[in-house]
Formats: structure tokens, sequence, C-alpha cells
């Protein structure tokens, strides 16, 4: 445990500050993958917080999947993130985007499952013409944000219900700079094609006027990009990525 250091947290959002501190020593490797981490009341000392803010910014790295606490023994480092992630957004921020991903999984993916029941041919045009733009963005070796935003916002206006875009322009800010840094992490051709792949999928589905395989795509989709923010292994060849379970639950 010679390896870790703390700065006493003296922001609003305590937990988020001792996250993102944690976050940046293992973006850093200087918490390495298997590595044990202190245990509340060490890390409440050292980062002149309260218990409780240690204890919610461990269950955050927990659900984020970034850290595994096994009762009895203690909370180990499970997975690195990929190193461009501390460049592009700031660590004490990384929590609340990755929150954002949970109710949108959940908003997007019925939204594209009443998009396959209840879109119109304008409708559908509309979202194919964001998918071909998107593609065309990307041969040009362009980012493809706001062409991957509308894709995203044209299906939820294809679900028939206002409340679906209106819900999704409320977390709009969040989804926009998790949908930029994930562009940004997976510039790579691979990972480019992978995301075009998985827009045909969802659109497919939508065309085919099946709601079932529409949501599945949908969740699938915003799955992947969750991994990729949080996995600096996810989507590589890579066949000797550290394991996530160092210890048996049994």
């Amino acid at each position: 445990m010679d390896s870790f250091s703390a700065k006493p947290a003296k922001k609003r959002k305590l937990a988020e500050v001792v996250y993102g501190q944690i976050l940046e020593q293992i973006l850093s490797g200087q918490l390495s993958e298997g590595e044990k981490l202190p245990s509340e009341t060490e890390l409440s000392r050292a980062f002149q917080v309260s218990r409780p803010v240690s204890r919610e910014a461990l269950m955050r790295l927990q659900a984020d999947g970034l850290v595994k606490t096994h009762k009895g023994v203690g909370t180990f480092v499970t997975r690195r993130p990929p190193e461009r992630l501390g460049e592009l957004a700031d660590s004490s921020e990384v929590s609340g985007y990755l929150l954002a991903m949970e109710p949108r999984i959940v908003l997007e993916s019925e939204a594209a499952r009443l998009a396959a029941m209840r879109r119109t041919k304008q409708q559908l045009a509309s979202i194919r013409a964001a998918h071909d733009a998107l593609r065309e963005a990307i041969a040009r070796g362009e980012l493809g944000r706001t062409e991957d935003i509308a894709f995203h916002e044209r299906i939820a206006m294809a679900s028939g219900n206002e409340n679906f875009p209106l819900l999704l322009r409320t977390i709009g800010n969040p989804v926009a700079q998790t949908i930029t840094i994930g562009l940004e992490l997976g510039r790579a051709a691979p990972q480019r094609q992978r995301v075009l792949e998985e827009h045909a999928s969802i659109l497919s589905a939508i065309a085919a006027e099946d709601p079932d395989a529409a949501a599945t795509y949908m969740r699938h989709h915003l799955y992947q990009g969750r991994a990729g923010l949080v996995d600096m292994y996810h989507h590589t060849e890579r066949t000797d990525a550290p394991g996530t379970d160092f210890f048996d639950d049994a």
C-alpha cells in the first residue's frame, strides 16, 4: 500500500472527489489491477472525509466495475480504464457520466422498442439518414459526434411519445459527453466499424418492425459503449488481459 497517496478533498461533492482521486491513481497505474485499496477508515483519514463519504466512493467504483469488494478480505482494483480517459474528462466527473448511462440504457432501449412498433416511413428515413451521415463522417476521418447524437435522438422521436426525446434531453449534457468520450477513445478503425454495425442492427430491427430485437440491439450498443469507458482492454485483440476475480466468492 506504499504506492497509495491522497490529497485532502475540499469540494462540495466529496464522494465524487474521492472517487476521482482513486480513479486517477488507477489510470496512472499507481494502483494496479489486483492491488488492494486502503480500508474505509484509512481512506477517510487520508482524504479527511467521513466514512460514509469513503463508502459511497467505493460503492460507485464497484458499480462502475473498477473495483470489487470481497467481504472480510478487502477491496481490490479489477479494471483499468483507457489512459486517455483522464485526458478527455475530469476524473471527478466520470462517475456522473457513468451514472447517466443507467437511465439512458433503460430509456433508449424502450424508445427503440416503441420506434419499431410506431415509426412512420418518414421517421425511418430520418433515422437511416442519420446513420448514413455518421458513416460518411467516419469515412472522412471526422469524429461524427453530431451525427451519432442525431441517430439516437431520431429514434427517441420515432417512439411516438414526445416524453422520450424530452427525457433524453434532460440528461443531454452527460449523454453528449459520454458519446464524445466514447468516439474519441474508439477512433481506431475496428471500433468505428463496430459502432456502425451496432447502429445498423438497431436500424434494421426498427425497419423490420421487430420491437424485441430493436430493444436488445440498443441495450447491447449502450452497454458496449459503457464498457469502453471503464476497461482499457475492451474491444482489443489481447487475450492476456488481467482477470477481474482475484478471490473465490464461494
